[in-house]
């Protein structure tokens, strides 16, 4: 036997190759040793940035002892959850269903065909805080797996049958409508966190999805209540400690409500989204802070998280070396007075540590604190804080750096295009929009040209495991042929049949699993932004080829939408989950896509599609908007239409410019935008739009109705409620 990670593409397994467990990939070979050799499976998911991920690597999995036990009683697979989200979503639920929570590391006990009897997250060495220690549960497991060996499989068959009655009845009948915005609204008013912005209280997670449906809601209908709950929560997320104030970028969560300390890891699906919501609050207000966010964010992405094939890497660890061989975390980020003084000296580090909230006591751990940006400081010298800025960014560069999980994920690849191409556009920056691109670019090369693999789905909700629980609870997509990108590669011809999109790639590989629904939803998504805003409708091809294949292997006959093709591998059930978590879930990204698809194309069967995927927020968005957020977004486009925005000009014509960028600011929900010359055939919603009177024009349909054709930038201002 022997460790056989050593030949994946994830960093993550990767991070294991060394230890003396004698770990398995996710694959049948391994289910087949456990059956030969009569062992159960013990299966442990993770993934490269969590924090309690390491902790139990470094006691448990790099221990020769426990390692020696792990290979003599059982069949060891370890799972990243980011490549494989549909094990990690199966998995979950059992653990969430028998203990009542869930998060990272995950520890599931299995048989030899993958029916779970045991679980639990994170165990310790020694027993602690009336938790069983690692060594305990393994042995009390194996015994249990030798002395008791009905008892387990009875228990491992209910769990699968009550898994498999779990399949989601498709949501409400038809779409929501007013109403069921309204109460969504109302409800998260009533979860609002009037004094320190956001939902719920600690840990608090930034409300990307939520804040989107709040900015579309005051644009449909004007209301105040949700503009404010938007900015007064980006506004505390920007001054609080989750934003790092040095970098640009946010953390993965507060630990407080207060948005004070944060779980330092970066991830790219935050930064992506956060991005676009802060260009978005800023196209809706006008706010500096905003705009500065944004623009921060984006090139923080750029800066440090775009690799060499042009994609971005999934996340930055939160714990790094502290200058004394200790990993620990926030190191990279934090400071005490006297290292501002190192630094700074006394006068500029007593102005710093006003400014940036830095304590004698510390806000953190070990007196160290996390730079803020409190209320109240009264003016203070910009010229001065910029210096300040730029020497403690400088001194911070020469620490060691956080681990840099380099796995490109389609999905988050996806948002990022869609936020870094906006954010270009908004603010006079087409380098954005050029990385926006290159990331599309490769993932047509790499994502759509390489070779498919087994399926997957959409994640599972939690955080990153601090208790441990044990709990015992009583086809393949190939690939053929790219389908080209811009400039150098062709357009988007190949068949859904002979082409499927890779969940994931490294250094240029394409990953061996196939891509689940969010995958496809959340790049559909990136394609057809880009489109929008470099007018090259190859990428509404693109959109359209990846939504074709949603529609032949992702929708069911009710209109519900599962999170991997009914080809992919079969697990104990075919995962299904329409909640948004820490991303839109593959079911309301696919939605949003297909509607705003169709509103491009006149596409019947796209718009029904998007309508029968919405039934679900009807049911839930009064119930549990705060976790629904992107299906309610989406459905306030589907209200309002969506705007249908044609701009016709000559090719470098001034003024089609400034009409195409004004339509691009429409705060109208959902609004699509073509751009291109009268003769075009790039998009359908340039057919048979000639300019007006010789001048380039825009064009505004919703509903089968349009207004009529304007040239002049404030009348499209007016109609598509773009800030003044």
């Amino acid at each position: 036997m022997a460790n056989r990670l050593a030949h994946e593409t994830s960093p993550y397994l990767l991070q294991h190759a060394e230890n003396p467990v004698d770990w398995w990939p996710w694959s049948a070979g391994a289910f087949a040793e456990a059956r030969r050799r009569d062992v159960p499976v013990l299966l442990s998911v993770g993934y490269s940035s969590c924090h309690w991920c390491h902790v139990m690597a470094h006691e448990s999995f790099e221990d020769a002892t426990t390692a020696k036990y792990m290979n003599r009683h059982f069949v060891n697979i370890k799972v990243d959850r980011e490549e494989r989200p549909d094990v990690d979503a199966v998995y979950m639920e059992a653990v969430q269903a028998a203990t009542g929570q869930g998060g990272w590391p995950m520890t599931v006990f299995l048989t030899g065909d993958g029916e779970p009897f045991y679980f639990g997250t994170y165990f310790p060495p020694a027993p602690r805080h009336g938790m069983a220690s690692f060594p305990q549960v393994l042995e009390g497991v194996s015994a249990a797996w030798t002395d008791r060996r009905e008892e387990v499989a009875e228990v491992a068959g209910r769990i699968v049958r009550e898994l498999a009655g779990r399949s989601l009845a498709h949501g409400g009948d038809g779409v929501p409508g007013e109403a069921e915005l309204s109460q969504a609204l109302l409800g998260l008013t009533r979860e609002y966190d009037a004094r320190h912005g956001g939902f719920g209280g600690a840990p608090k997670f930034p409300p990307s999805m939520v804040v989107e449906f709040l900015l579309r809601h005051h644009a449909r209908t004007g209301s105040e209540g949700a503009l404010q709950m938007a900015a007064d929560t980006c506004e505390a997320m920007a001054r609080g400690g989750i934003y790092d104030q040095l970098g640009g970028g946010f953390a993965r969560y507060s630990v407080d409500r207060e948005w004070t300390v944060p779980h330092f890891e970066k991830m790219l699906y935050d930064n992506a989204l956060l991005c676009r919501v802060y260009a978005h609050l800023w196209r809706a207000t006008g706010s500096d802070l905003a705009r500065r966010v944004a623009v921060e964010t984006a090139d923080f992405l750029v800066r440090e998280l775009r690799t060499e094939e042009g994609g971005f890497a999934s996340a930055l660890d939160a714990d790094s070396d502290d200058g004394t061989g200790r990993h620990v975390e926030g190191a990279y980020y934090v400071w005490t007075p006297e290292r501002l003084r190192e630094v700074l000296g006394e006068a500029d580090a007593e102005f710093a540590a006003r400014y940036f909230g830095v304590t004698e006591e510390g806000t953190f751990e070990e007196g160290a604190s996390v730079l803020q940006l409190p209320q109240g400081g009264g003016v203070v010298d910009a010229a001065r804080v910029e210096s300040v800025r730029a020497r403690l960014l400088a001194a911070r560069e020469e620490r060691p750096r956080p681990g840099r999980d380099d796995k490109i994920v389609a999905a988050w690849n996806g948002l990022a295009i869609a936020a870094l191409a906006e954010t270009g556009a908004y603010f006079d920056r087409p380098d954005l929009v050029e990385r926006a691109t290159e990331a599309a670019d490769l993932l047509v090369r790499v994502h759509l040209g390489g070779t498919g693999g087994t399926g997957g789905t959409g994640g599972t909700g939690g955080t990153d495991g601090t208790g441990g629980t044990g709990a015992t609870a009583g086809g393949t997509g190939g690939a053929g042929a790219t389908a080209g990108g811009t400039g150098d590669t062709g357009g988007a011809g190949a068949t859904a049949a002979a082409v499927r999109l890779a969940r994931t790639s490294k250094d240029g590989r394409s990953g061996a699993h196939a891509g689940v629904l969010e995958d496809y939803g959340d790049v559909a998504e990136g394609f057809l932004t880009l489109a929008a805003v470099t007018g090259e409708g190859t990428w509404l091809e693109f959109a359209g080829f990846l939504l074709d294949i949603v529609l032949d292997r992702f929708v069911a006959e009710d209109g519900a939408l599962f999170d991997t093709a009914d080809d992919a591998e079969q697990l104990i059930r075919r995962p299904q989950d329409p909640t948004d978590n820490a991303t839109p879930s593959g079911w309301t990204a696919a939605a949003g896509a297909l509607l705003s698809y169709a509103a491009h194309t006149g596409s019947e069967s796209h718009r029904t599609a998007a309508e029968g995927a919405l039934g679900v927020v009807k049911a839930l968005g009064p119930r549990a908007p705060r976790f629904i957020g992107w299906g309610l977004a989406v459905a306030e486009a589907l209200l309002d239409g969506p705007r249908e925005i044609a701009v016709v000009g000559p090719e470098g014509d001034p003024a089609a410019r400034e009409l195409h960028r004004t339509a691009l600011l429409a705060t109208v929900p959902g609004a699509v935008v073509a751009y291109g010359s009268p003769d075009s055939d790039e998009f359908p919603l340039l057919a048979e739009r000639p300019l007006v009177g010789g001048r380039s024009a825009a064009y505004v349909c919703r509903r089968f109705v349009c207004a009529a054709p304007t040239t002049e930038v404030g009348v499209l201002r007016g109609e598509l409620g773009v800030f003044e």
